[in-house]
């Protein structure tokens, strides 16, 4: 629906990039069910932002844990998402998620999606 309410709006289909919002008035499950379901938003046909890192939606599955201390959980958010279909992730640990982002890169070339 936003997709097609920017479109209406004026806004070039290749200027939008599509963001599900983790973290984001949600409760910690509905973030761990749109990241599993990215592939779905995947299906549309824009490029995809993910911004798990460190959001306090990991503690659900970590525990209550500071922020600073949830970068392995981050580090399966990006996996996640880039199996999914994310082609962007906004993280803090920059050094060791694009250790994350390129295995992950290898999986995918490896289904042949890459």
């Amino acid at each position: 629906e936003s997709l097609v309410a920017a479109e209406l709006a004026g806004v070039a289909r290749e200027a939008t990039i599509l963001h599900p919002g983790l973290g984001f008035a949600k409760r910690a499950e509905h973030s761990f069910e749109a990241l599993a379901r990215l592939a779905e938003l995947a299906a549309l046909g824009r490029p995809i932002l993910v911004g798990s890192s460190r959001k306090s939606f990991l503690k659900r599955a970590l525990g209550d844990l500071p922020p600073q201390s949830r970068d392995w959980g981050t580090a399966a958010t990006v996996a996640a998402a880039i199996l999914e279909g994310a082609h962007i992730v906004r993280v803090h640990a920059v050094g060791e998620m694009v250790q994350v982002a390129r295995v992950a890169d290898e999986i995918l070339r490896g289904r042949g999606r890459l």
